[in-house]
């Protein structure tokens, strides 16, 4: 005699989940849709101006180190949790950098592959120690990351004595600060790119950014169904300071600096991109792609109040307000979308389900 078994309807089960992972590219559709309108309208408020290559190159360049900034602190706020710490360890791992490759002697591609290893060594170093204590010590993140902000910046400046160092190798700052790869193309907008689509495929065709996701829904259904939590959030942080690591060797290239005092608003300014750009605060929703998009908004406004005559500074009041209309707007979608049902991990249940009765 033969029993069959029926799975259950994946309306009931994956309801929550693929009615917010639908939110969260509609958002990103809305960011960027907002994204074309704002060009449009700098566009004809200066189209001598605004629309030119040169402009658009600028605006590129400056998107570009947060972007690779952005990719780590999606992970990291997918997960649930937070870093305010990339932007110290952005400065800490390029003043390394600087001091090694100076030690080391040279202008070529040699002594900038020294300092790339020091630089991703030190952002590394701080985001392994961040995993081990949100993971394994049970700190908050923003606590733990609160801490390494400061810790990172004052090791920085005890290291310069509080002055930026500015003899960063000329092959790093001519090939890649301020060198194009194909016409006006510029090498440091390519390597982000890079980054940004190495990003994208380890989110979401892989493993590790399965068990992000799945963690940020729900981490207990998540360890239940066999994911090494306190493993995995240890990962997630540590490829996040590897991030910034590497940012900050891209950082010297571009500014010829470390930029010891010009970093203060970096962590703000890329978790308010993330968060424009479609990813939850609130964890288990998000998108790399969505994060660009997200990060283009500030820079974008910026250029274009500059260039209009606007002062920059409302920049800031107006992403501010955009950021908080967006969380609130998520609230609100993740409410309706989760009211009455009960959170679950089809996605892993499943196959966990399957293992177990392969091995039946």
């Amino acid at each position: 005699m033969s029993t069959t078994t029926t799975a259950p309807p994946a309306s009931t089960e994956d309801a929550p989940t693929s009615r917010l992972s639908r939110i969260s590219r509609l958002q990103a559709l809305q960011i960027l849709i907002l994204l074309v309108v704002t060009i449009a309208v700098f566009t004809a408020l200066r189209p001598d101006t605004f629309l030119t290559g040169f402009n658009i190159r600028g605006i590129v360049q400056n998107t570009a180190i947060y972007a690779v900034l952005g990719v780590g602190m999606t992970f990291v706020i997918i997960t649930g949790g937070i870093d305010l710490s990339v932007g110290s360890v952005l400065v800490f791992s390029g003043v390394v950098a600087d001091k090694i490759m100076v030690a080391y002697g040279g202008q070529g591609w040699g002594t900038v592959l020294v300092g790339l290893v020091a630089a991703l060594a030190s952002g590394l170093a701080w985001g392994l120690l961040n995993g081990i204590l949100v993971a394994k010590a049970k700190v908050p993140p923003l606590v733990v990351t609160l801490g390494s902000l400061s810790a990172a910046l004052g090791f920085a400046q005890i290291i310069t004595k509080g002055l930026d160092l500015r003899d960063a190798p000329q092959t790093l700052v001519n090939d890649i600060g301020f060198g194009n790869i194909v016409g006006q193309v510029p090498t440091i907008a390519v390597v982000s790119a890079v980054v940004v689509i190495f990003g994208i495929v380890l989110l979401h065709r892989t493993r590790l950014g399965l068990y992000t996701y799945a963690i940020g829904s729900n981490a207990e259904a998540g360890r239940r169904a066999g994911v090494k939590v306190e493993r995995h959030l240890i990962k997630v942080y540590a490829f996040a300071g590897l991030l910034a690591g590497f940012a900050g060797l891209l950082n010297l290239g571009f500014f010829q600096s470390t930029t010891i005092g010009g970093q203060s608003n970096t962590p703000l300014n890329v978790i308010a991109g993330v968060a424009i750009g479609g990813t939850s605060l609130f964890g288990g929703i998000g998108s790399v792609f969505g994060t660009v998009i997200g990060l283009f908004i500030p820079i974008v406004l910026q250029n274009g109040f500059i260039q209009t005559g606007v002062q920059p500074f409302w920049q800031q009041v107006v992403v501010g307000a955009v950021l908080v209309a967006v969380v609130y707007v998520d609230q609100l979608r993740r409410a309706a979308a989760l009211r009455g049902t009960k959170t679950r991990l089809p996605f892993l249940s499943r196959a966990g389900s399957t293992s177990r009765k392969g091995s039946a």
